[in-house]
C-alpha cells in the first residue's frame, strides 16, 4: 500500500513538472514570437493547453514565468559544490574560493541553453519592467550566496561582502561578454582572477 501510494506521489509530481514546464516554454515561445507586452496569461494557457486556473497555481503572472527555472536546473542548483572540506570563518580567500565556484556554476547553468538564454536577456533588456524585476532576481541571488557562505561557515560580515563581490562579478562578465552565452563564464572567471592579483 505504501508503494502505490508513493508511486501515486510520484506520478503527480511529474504531472506538476510537465505542466509547469509546458507553461514556461508557451510564455517563452509567445514572449519570442509577439514581444512581452502583446502575450496575456490567457494566450500563454491555450498554448500550454491548460486553464488559466492551472496558470495561476504555478505562476502568480506572466512576469514570474520568465523568470522562472526549469526544473532540471533547480535540482541542480540545489545540489551545487560541496562545502569546503574547512569552515570558512572570517577568511575572504575561502569566502572568495567558495564564491567562484558558486557563481562560476549558476553561470554555467543559465547558459547551458545559449538560445534560451539569449532569448531571455532579449527581452529582459527590452523592458524596463522585465529590467527591474531581474535585478530584484539578482537580488536575491546575493542573499542566497551569503546564507550558503554562512552555513559553510564564513561569519555573516565575509559572507555578505563575498556574496556582493561574485555577483559584481557576475556583472562585470556580463558586460564584457556583452552577454554572449557562449562565453559569459568565461568572462566572469576572469572578473573574479582579477581579484587575486
Amino acid at each position: 500500500m505504501a508503494d502505490e501510494q508513493a508511486q501515486g506521489n510520484s506520478l503527480t509530481d511529474r504531472k506538476r513538472r510537465r505542466a509547469k514546464e509546458a507553461i514556461r516554454q508557451a510564455a517563452l515561445d509567445l514572449f519570442s514570437e509577439r514581444g512581452f507586452d502583446a502575450v496575456s496569461v490567457t494566450d500563454i494557457a491555450e498554448r500550454a493547453e491548460v486553464g488559466r486556473t492551472t496558470f495561476f497555481r504555478y505562476f502568480g503572472d506572466k512576469q514570474e514565468v520568465l523568470f522562472s527555472e526549469p526544473a532540471e536546473a533547480v535540482a541542480d542548483a540545489s545540489q551545487g559544490p560541496p562545502a569546503p572540506t574547512e569552515l570558512i570563518g572570517s577568511s575572504m580567500a575561502a569566502a572568495l574560493a567558495a564564491v567562484r565556484r558558486l557563481v562560476i556554476g549558476y553561470v554555467e547553468g543559465i547558459t547551458a541553453d545559449p538560445g534560451a538564454y539569449e532569448r531571455h536577456q532579449e527581452l529582459v533588456n527590452s523592458n524596463p519592467e522585465l529590467y527591474a524585476r531581474s535585478l530584484v532576481k539578482q537580488r536575491r541571488y546575493a542573499d542566497e550566496l551569503t546564507n550558503r557562505l554562512q552555513s559553510w561557515g564564513a561569519t555573516p560580515s565575509t559572507a555578505r561582502q563575498a556574496a556582493e563581490i561574485g555577483l559584481a562579478c557576475y556583472y562585470i562578465g556580463q558586460a564584457t561578454a556583452q552577454d554572449d552565452p557562449k562565453i559569459l563564464a568565461r568572462h566572469v572567471e576572469r572578473a573574479l582572477d582579477r581579484l587575486r592579483s
